[in-house]
């Protein structure tokens, strides 16, 4: 088992870094194999709507980190995506990753475990959980939770480490994480996964 974490700040040993790390360490305690995959620093472009993922199996851009990860992504187990808050929001370069990876993979995404963790001085945490937790909703990914929000305050690395709740709140969500794929994992193999309906029914709203 195995879970990917993303590192969607520019700052490669950063405040949410720092905070990722801490999960990692935990899921690692737990028998859960992890990595951090830094992208906050690439020159990542947005998606285009060309649709030629759906003949490729992969984003027709090949050449930042999208379809480098897409492949780790799909023999995972879990993901968990960090984002620093910017104006009550997530990095931008980590928003285009997103929509380009979730948007462009062929294989089945749901019941990978997900979660979001963000770091901010201050303000805008939950409004950017929100915006990171679509993703998964989207992709039929369960939603792992912690104690309280997935969120650690400071303004460098130091302060994140006295953040004593944050960090709390990071050791717990590694833990729940964990738990959450060994049951699943369980569930699969004793039972299977949930009947799917076999075509997706999608309607506009304007008629």
């Amino acid at each position: 088992m195995k879970v990917l974490l993303i590192n969607g700040s520019p700052h490669a040993h950063g405040c949410t870094f720092t905070a990722l790390s801490v999960v990692a360490d935990e899921l690692q305690n737990a028998g859960v194999e992890s990595e951090i995959i830094h992208i906050g620093h690439k020159d990542i472009r947005g998606c285009i709507g060309c649709y030629k993922c759906r003949e490729l199996g992969r984003c027709v851009f090949d050449k930042d980190m999208v379809n480098e990860v897409a492949k780790k992504f799909e023999q995972a187990d879990g993901l968990v995506i960090g984002s620093p808050v910017y104006y009550a929001g997530a990095n931008g370069t980590l928003v285009s990753f997103l929509n380009r990876l979730f948007f462009s993979v062929s294989f089945e995404k749901r019941f990978k475990v997900g979660a979001a963790v963000v770091s901010a001085r201050r303000m805008g945490t939950t409004a950017t959980l929100d915006q990171l937790n679509k993703f998964f909703l989207h992709g039929e990914m369960p939603i792992a939770a912690s104690r309280y929000w997935n969120a650690v305050h400071g303004n460098s690395p130091e302060e994140v480490i006295r953040d004593e709740e944050g960090l709390q709140t990071m050791r717990v969500l590694g833990r729940n994480m964990a738990f959450l794929i060994r049951a699943i994992h369980a569930e699969r193999e004793r039972s299977g996964l949930p009947e799917r309906e076999p075509q997706r029914i999608a309607t506009n709203f304007i008629r």
